[in-house]
């Protein structure tokens, strides 16, 4: 329900009535006269008006539409069922059940506004939507039915430990679901990623690419040329050396 707020226009005639009331009484043609009837209007209005309330309306609100009719009725069921889970948290005393239905909380809202951001999505979760939550909140109803009994019967414990069996799975498919819905995005994302990585590569743009490219637009000279040249250059500048020898006697020569 929406509330408007209506002044009441008591406050407002009774005001007027003052003002007329005083130009019956007392002259006006003076401009203090003016002066004195407005603060009399002022404050007779100040009086009524504590008296007389404001007048609240509560109207139904027209729930918002998106245009797609599939689609708002997807989120007042969502709506709905959220409600629901908050009540039954709230009612539910065991702590693990509690701590599930939280999370299926979450995890339900979060599809609900992917698929109201890309209703596009709507057709992955009609099954979702006809037979999984309701289901869910069903089993949800029972246990905290049979848990407020009091009773620790056959029957009652064991559809009570059935459902706290199945509760993990229920999360579990409920995070699958949710998953699903990023499918495509995933897809688009990984083919973007090998585009980039080829077209870099390509480029020469990525790491080791990167630098072998930079090596052969620089290559770096060889030192040991260097050395060589060097090395005959001294040889040409050093002198030669002089020879020992020593005559032995008869014509030999012998070099030491």
């Amino acid at each position: 329900m929406k509330k408007i707020v209506h002044k009441p226009a008591a406050p407002l005639y009774a005001a007027a009535a003052a003002w007329v009331l005083y130009a019956l009484l007392f002259p006006l043609y003076r401009p203090g006269h003016f002066v004195i009837a407005l603060a009399a209007s002022a404050v007779v209005y100040g009086i009524a008006r504590l008296f007389c309330k404001d007048i609240v309306e509560e109207v139904p609100q027209e729930p918002e539409t998106t245009g797609n009719q599939e689609l708002d009725q997807m989120i007042a069921q969502g709506k709905g069922a959220l409600d629901e889970m908050r009540r039954l948290n709230d009612s539910i005393q065991d702590a693990a059940i509690s701590a599930q239905i939280e999370r299926l909380s979450q995890v339900s809202d979060k599809i609900f506004q992917q698929v109201q951001k890309n209703p596009s999505q709507l057709p992955q979760i009609r099954k979702f939507m006809s037979y999984y939550l309701p289901t869910t909140l069903k089993l949800l109803r029972a246990y905290d039915d049979m848990s407020r009994q009091g009773v620790q019967g056959e029957n009652i414990t064991g559809t009570m430990e059935k459902v706290e069996g199945m509760m993990a799975t229920i999360v579990l498919a409920f995070e699958k679901q949710l998953d699903s819905l990023f499918g495509d995005q995933a897809m688009d994302i990984s083919t973007d990623i090998t585009v980039l990585d080829n077209m870099m590569a390509r480029e020469g743009l990525t790491g080791g690419d990167a630098v072998h490219q930079a090596a052969q637009e620089n290559p770096v000279a060889d030192p040991q040329p260097e050395l060589d040249i060097r090395n005959a250059e001294d040889a040409q500048t050093q002198p030669p050396q002089a020879e020992d020898s020593v005559d032995a006697g008869n014509g030999i020569t012998l070099e030491l």
